[in-house]
C-alpha cells in the first residue's frame, strides 16, 4: 500500500503467517528497500500503550528546566545521556557544513549485557558503556528499557525479513546482531521562538550508519523528508499506530547499493506552526561491533564490483562518529586528549 513516495506495509502475515505469507511481505520490503530505502509498517506487534507512555514520559523530561538536563549531559567519549540542542549537526557526517541542529536529545544503549570479555575487554568496552540516568521522571529508566527491549525484538524481525528478501536464509543475520550495539535516542525539536538561522533545521541532511532505524513520531508538522532519485525533497506520511523504517549505510554496503541508504532530513516547522514542539523515538539498529560487513555474493559480479571494501559494524560507526561533533567541539576534545598525555 503507498502513502505517497514511502509505502505502507503490513509485516504481521510474516510474524503469524506462513512461508508464503512470509514471501510476500519480504518481496514487498524488497522493492521498497530497492526503490527509497523508507517503509512505513503497521502488525508490527508494539503494545500502542508503551508508545503512548514514552511519549508522555518524554514530554515530562524535557519540560525540565535546562540545568536539571544538563546535570546529565553526554559525555564526550560515548553516547550516553542527554544532548543540550545546538551542540552538533547530523549534515558533518556527509562534509557539509552547517549551524547545529535545532533539537535536544537523550541517549542510552544496551544494558544487562553478559560481563565478559566480549563485552568490558579492551576492543568491546567502548560500545557497552553504562546508561546515564536522570533522576526525573521516575520512570525513565523502566520505560526506556521495556521500549528498547521491544524495538530490539522488532528490529530482529526486521532483519529476517531483510534475509529473506535478499533470497537468504532467514537467520542469516542472526549471528551478527546478537550483540548488538545499538544506540537508542530520543529526538526533541522545541519550539522555534526565533527563526532559525541560514542552512539551520532541526535535523541536517544525513544517512544512517547501521543496519536499519526504526522511528516513532508524534507529528509530521517540521517532519521527516527523504530525497528522492527523481532529486526532491519529500515529505514520510505520519500515520497512528506505524513506524517508520530506513535502511542505513551497512545495508547499502551489504547489498553493493541495490539497497538504498536514502539522503533523509528533518524540517522546520512553517513559521505559522513554531510554536509547535516534535518528539521522535530512533531506535538505531547496528550489528554487533565484529560483525563483518562485506557485499553479499549474489550483488556482486565481474561488470558489478563491490563499491565499498570489507570494514565491520564497529570500524564503521567509530568513522561516523568522528565527523558527527560540532567542529569547535571536536577541537575542544582533541585539546583536552592532548593534554591528558
Amino acid at each position: 500500500m503507498s502513502q505517497g513516495i514511502v509505502p505502507l506495509i503490513d509485516i504481521a502475515p510474516f510474524l503469524h503467517g506462513g512461508a508464503a505469507d512470509k514471501a510476500r511481505v519480504a518481496a514487498e520490503v524488497d522493492e521498497a528497500c530497492h526503490e527509497i530505502g523508507f517503509l512505513l509498517i503497521s502488525g508490527h506487534d508494539v503494545p500502542a500503550v508503551l508508545i503512548a507512555d514514552m511519549h508522555a514520559m518524554t514530554n515530562e523530561y524535557f519540560a525540565l528546566p535546562h540545568w536539571e538536563k544538563m546535570r546529565h549531559k553526554l559525555p564526550a567519549d560515548r553516547m550516553r545521556g542527554y544532548s543540550p540542542a545546538e551542540s552538533h549537526s547530523l549534515a558533518y557526517s556527509i562534509g557539509e557544513v552547517t549551524p547545529e541542529d535545532l533539537r535536544e536529545s537523550f541517549n542510552m544503549g544496551p544494558f544487562d549485557h553478559a560481563y565478559d570479555e566480549y563485552h568490558f575487554g579492551e576492543a568491546g568496552a567502548g560500545f557497552f558503556p553504562p546508561n546515564i540516568w536522570p533522576d526525573l521522571p521516575e520512570n525513565i529508566r523502566s520505560l526506556c528499557e521495556a521500549y528498547y527491549r521491544k524495538m530490539e525484538r522488532l528490529a530482529g524481525d526486521m532483519m529476517r525479513i531483510f534475509a529473506l528478501a535478499l533470497g537468504l536464509d532467514e537467520d542469516f543475520f542472526a549471528d551478527k546482531i546478537d550483540k548488538h550495539i545499538t544506540n537508542f535516542c530520543i529526538n526533541y525539536y522545541p519550539p522555534q521562538a526565533d527563526a532559525p538561522k541560514e542552512k539551520q533545521l532541526r535535523g541536517g541532511a544525513h544517512c544512517d550508519y547501521g543496519s536499519l532505524t526504526i522511528v516513532h513520531t508524534d507529528t509530521d508538522i517540521g517532519g521527516l523528508q527523504v530525497y528522492t532519485k527523481a532529486g526532491k525533497w519529500e515529505t514520510v506520511a505520519h500515520i497512528p499506530d506505524t513506524f517508520s523504517i530506513n535502511i542505513g549505510d551497512l545495508m547499502a554496503d551489504w547489498t553493493n547499493d541495490q539497497w538504498v541508504s536514502t539522503l533523509h532530513r528533518v524540517t522546520n516547522p512553517p513559521r505559522e506552526m513554531s510554536h509547535l514542539s516534535k518528539t521522535s523515538l530512533l531506535f538505531f539498529h547496528q550489528p554487533n561491533y565484529d560483525a563483518p560487513v562485506e557485499c553479499l555474493p549474489h550483488c556482486q559480479g565481474p561488470d558489478n564490483p563491490p563499491k565499498c571494501a570489507p570494514t565491520t559494524s564497529g570500524d564503521h560507526i567509530r568513522a561516523k562518529f568522528e565527523k558527527l561533533r560540532a567542529p569547535e567541539f571536536r577541537s575542544a576534545e582533541a585539546g583536552s586528549r592532548s593534554a591528558g598525555k
